[in-house]
């Protein structure tokens, strides 16, 4: 490991020097691509150069503790020893987890699928509770949120809602929502006031770019239908619904909510390319990745990841065995506290993995 940060030191000052050179500097895509690169590096430099400095001063202060006639001046070394050996041991762990690889889809925007499952009417109600929990979520990062693709139910809930979160970084946050999530409550179509167990799947895919895969036209089957649902009196007069099969995988995706046809098949792409990108996920790393029907499973009432209870105003991550309280405000978007914990885990499991 320390090979390897020497190395990334040697780099760091290498940049900086061909960013200092006339001809670099007078070459704009040039310049901004060393700088790109400096900037990534100087977070691990920085702490790099901190253990040094520590574990400079750690030799020192042992060396005066064990050698100083002075007790008094041996003591306060000892001290500060025993100070400065935490000091480096928390550099060491910061160390660690920075050289730890990036998901290189962190920055992507991201499409969530969200489907009622077990529950019927209430599950669908529940996914669209779930839909504004998501979208609250984004509207306080600043990040738009456009749909897709979406099929309500007769109460005003969804059965399945298909939508694009837009903004640097939604997949960094989002992508440990993928799964079954389970509500118990008291549903409004229950005279008798019982407890009802129901459950919505969501799956969170990084938005696919045009470099990620190669999609051949000829392997494209593209249907053309009238909408249905709400959305006036055109929607079922008009044929704008667009339906794109993968000939290939079979994989497809359905877009109707634009009134304009060529508005639908753009949607229907991008939801398309990011169901092909999660596949070749799976296909390159089946070991370690979660892809979208391994998230989702069946929707059973056991296959969950979270629970939301609302006679207990509780809701419990069973991944990492986290409960909170103030249900309504997690269900209003306030969910940092959950992604913090799970993205905590993520991380440390990892670090774990590096250091055995």
């Amino acid at each position: 490991m320390w090979d390897k940060l020497e190395g990334i030191e040697a780099r760091y000052e290498e940049l900086a020097q061909e960013m200092a050179q006339p001809e670099v500097a007078a070459d704009f895509q040039q310049l901004q691509a060393l700088a790109k690169e400096h900037a990534s590096l100087e977070a691990i430099v920085s702490l790099y150069r901190e253990y040094k400095r520590v574990d400079a001063a750690l030799a020192e202060a042992q060396s005066l503790a064990d050698e100083s006639p002075d007790r008094e001046l041996a003591a306060m070394a000892r001290d500060e020893a025993t100070q400065l050996t935490e000091q480096r041991q928390r550099l060491d762990e910061e160390i660690r987890r920075a050289l730890l690889p990036k998901d290189p889809y962190d920055e992507r925007p991201v499409i969530m699928e969200i489907r009622a499952a077990a529950g019927g009417g209430e599950a669908a109600l529940f996914a669209a509770d779930l839909f504004r929990m998501y979208s609250r979520f984004a509207e306080r990062q600043g990040w738009p949120v456009e749909v897709m693709s979406s099929h309500p139910s007769d109460l005003g809930g969804f059965k399945e809602i298909i939508y694009e979160v837009r903004g640097r970084g939604a997949y960094s946050r989002l992508k440990y929502e993928g799964g079954a999530h389970r509500v118990q409550r008291i549903p409004v179509t229950e005279a008798g006031g019982r407890i009802h167990t129901s459950t919505a799947t969501v799956a969170v895919l990084p938005e696919a770019e045009e470099v990620d895969l190669e999609i051949n036209e000829d392997d494209l089957r593209i249907d053309i239908f009238r909408a249905g649902g709400h959305g006036g009196q055109n929607v079922n007069k008009l044929s704008t619904a667009v339906r794109i099969t993968h000939i290939p995988s079979g994989t497809t995706a359905v877009c109707q909510d634009e009134r304009s046809q060529l508005k639908n098949k753009l949607k229907a792409l991008t939801v398309l390319r990011a169901r092909l990108l999660d596949v070749e996920q799976k296909r390159q790393h089946q070991e370690i990745s979660q892809a979208r029907r391994a998230q989702v499973k069946s929707g059973e009432r056991a296959e969950k990841v979270r629970t939301y209870n609302f006679p207990q105003d509780r809701v419990t991550d069973h991944r990492v065995s986290l409960t909170l309280h103030n249900l309504p405000s997690i269900l209003d978007g306030e969910i940092d506290d959950i992604i913090d914990a799970l993205a905590t885990e993520e991380q440390a499991k990892r670090l774990q993995e590096t250091l055995a």
